[in-house]
């Protein structure tokens, strides 16, 4: 009998927004994958750290820094294809997946080259969404108001078409992109209505509006916007 690969999400960052299941999980397991970036310490693991008994048996997926997908895609076959070996042994593997497996999450990709053959189970995280939405106190959306996630890369163009058509809008993946993206949401005269939020839940957190936001900003950051003075009163 083949093993069972869990995503687990992990949350924004802090541990003890991990959840119960997925401590569990983590806690219980022989068997752990993970993602690097380009060499470096697994943020994924390091939020997990305390939860991973010894002599467990790491998988670790280094994915390269390119614009070019194939080498990132050649990555997450070779991590497939050891998550698989391993549960031909009849062994569980636990995926660790930063926030939410399918919420921009990588584990989704796992999950296309593997859930056709292996039994697959999920388990959701806290999105860095409504992380940066509670630590910045900022409800995101309410009645029939509709909520835009954008990432930060899109076009000028479409990031100003999107935001001027949305109600509530979140920008994800800010970034080297925070001078586009403060240019076009300023060009919308809707500075004033935006936050900055960088390294939700962590030590190193920084909330401010986005007027006052630094004109650097890392991968782990977020604009949210919201029109309006109250609007979900």
């Amino acid at each position: 009998m083949t093993g069972v690969l869990y995503g687990v999400g992990l949350g924004p960052g802090a541990p003890d927004l991990i959840t119960l299941r997925a401590a569990r999980l983590i806690d219980g397991a022989a068997v752990i994958a993970y993602p690097t970036l380009a060499g470096a310490k697994s943020f994924a693991r390091a939020i997990a750290a305390d939860l991973i008994v010894p002599g467990v048996q790491e998988i670790v997926m280094d994915v390269p820094m390119s614009v070019d997908r194939a080498p990132a895609q050649a990555a997450y076959d070779t991590g497939a294809a050891a998550i698989a070996a391993a549960l031909d042994t009849g062994q569980n593997v636990v995926c660790l997946c930063e926030g939410d497996p399918f919420f921009y999450g990588s584990f989704m990709y796992l999950f296309a080259r593997l859930s056709g053959r292996y039994r697959v189970e999920v388990v959701p995280g806290v999105t860095s969404v409504t992380a940066c939405a509670a630590r910045a106190g900022m409800p995101l959306a309410a009645r029939n108001e509709r909520l835009t996630v954008l990432p930060g890369p899109l076009p000028e163009d479409e990031l100003r078409t999107r935001i001027d058509d949305a109600e509530s809008v979140v920008i994800m993946k800010v970034g080297r992109h925070m001078p586009k993206i403060r240019a076009v949401i300023d060009a919308l005269g809707l500075t004033a209505q935006a936050v900055y939020v960088e390294r939700a839940t962590l030590a190193d957190e920084i909330v401010l509006p986005l007027a006052e936001a630094p004109e650097k900003a890392p991968y782990f950051s977020m604009i949210l916007l919201t029109k309006g003075a109250d609007p979900w009163l």
